[in-house]
């Protein structure tokens, strides 16, 4: 008799609110949940059943941490591929598999697999050194981002002229056309090993310009039935191609004239699904366990109108951090709050969201926007 999900233990390459998020949706399941985590206060620490520090990018530590799960799977990309690889041939399901997470830890990788499949992206190069960037020719002003490990907005600088060249990455990056877009979209895309494959609707994205965070995801979006479908086209396509198990978030530009191009993926939960756990049928979180465990995938249908605000730490607070504001917004109706255990803030940390759903979209938005200006974490 095959073993359920309930018999089954999942193993969790890192313990940030990703990984929280998860192991509360894990819960419903009865699943056995271990994490590694370098950071002995990890946010996933007190309510996984195993927790160990310890480093996710070293070969050791990876593959003995492996070792102990039956299905392993990540909440960052930056990971030792080599372990993974090898506890695959071993015999264990690693989900994403390493292969896709080892494109995707490499943006440069990622674009050149972009170019081979057909798939809409801006135009780009790749170059290795500061030298490089000056020896280019593409036409100022345009973005140029490291090839690995940046995120949340590291990594990630806009280069207007000759001059800002001086301040440029010394390392292999990609040197990315400036875009001209509309607005910033993310479809989220679920496949299992039977390759049946879900998205949810997409999603709407209003940046902060001086983090590069996402301050606001609305959901669903209202552009044109005939946009919103091409989008979920493209996610699924990328899916396949990949061959991927679990989830996919794809993050894409609507640019002036319609186009839809793909900015950058993440093969795992990310930060434009969190809104599900209230405004869907299904969350991104149940649903990847579903993906991963080769279960039915779930209904991801839109239940209301949901508008998600990152909380991030203020600027020029760090320390031990507190909620200023929190009572006045939990008294306003449909307002639902995330937290995510992290003892100390700094500048925009990630320290929790807020999700708001009503019937009334822009009744939604106008919430979020007060939650924005009354809830601060400060320290």
């Amino acid at each position: 008799m095959a073993k359920q999900i309930s018999d089954l233990k999942l193993g969790v390459l890192g313990g940030g609110q990703l990984g929280r998020m998860l192991i509360q949706e894990a819960i419903n399941y009865n699943l056995t949940t271990l994490i590694l985590d370098p950071d002995t206060n990890a946010p996933c620490k007190h309510i996984a059943n195993y927790f160990e520090c310890g480093s996710i990018t070293d070969f050791d530590t990876v593959y003995n941490f492996g070792k102990k799960a039956d299905i392993i799977t990540i909440e960052i990309e930056k990971v030792n591929i080599e372990a993974l690889e090898q506890l695959e041939k071993e015999g264990k399901q690693v989900y994403p598999q390493s292969r896709v997470i080892r494109l995707i830890q490499d943006k440069g990788v990622q674009k050149q697999f972009f170019k081979e499949n057909n798939i809409p992206t801006a135009p780009f190069q790749l170059v290795n050194t500061r030298e490089d960037i000056r020896n280019s020719s593409f036409a100022f002003p345009y973005m140029l981002k490291q090839r690995r490990d940046g995120y949340d907005g590291k990594g990630v600088m806009k280069i207007n002229h000759a001059g800002d060249i001086e301040k440029a990455f010394d390392a292999p990056c990609l040197i990315e056309e400036l875009v001209d877009f509309e607005k910033e979209i993310a479809v989220i895309v679920a496949r299992n090993p039977k390759g049946q494959m879900t998205t949810f609707p997409m999603v709407e994205m209003e940046f902060n310009p001086e983090a590069n965070l996402v301050e606001f995801l609305i959901s669903p979006s209202t552009y044109p039935e005939a946009i919103q479908l091409r989008a979920e086209t493209i996610a699924k396509n990328i899916a396949s191609s990949l061959n991927i198990t679990g989830l996919l978030a794809v993050e894409m530009f609507i640019t002036r004239n319609g186009d839809i191009l793909v900015n950058e993926l993440a093969p795992r939960p990310h930060n434009s699904g969190h809104h599900t756990i209230e405004g869907n049928y299904v969350s991104q979180f149940e649903q990847h366990l579903r993906a991963i465990f080769n279960l039915p995938l779930g209904d991801t249908r839109s239940i209301n109108n949901a508008v998600m605000i990152n909380l991030l730490g203020e600027k020029g607070h760090e320390g031990v951090a507190k909620y200023q504001g929190l009572e006045k917004i939990m008294a306003v109706e449909g307002v639902y709050v995330h937290l995510y255990g992290k003892k100390y803030t700094k500048p925009f940390r990630k320290m929790g969201h807020i999700t708001v759903v009503d019937q009334n979209r822009e009744g939604a938005i106008e919430k979020a926007k007060y939650i924005k200006e009354t809830l601060k974490v400060i320290a």
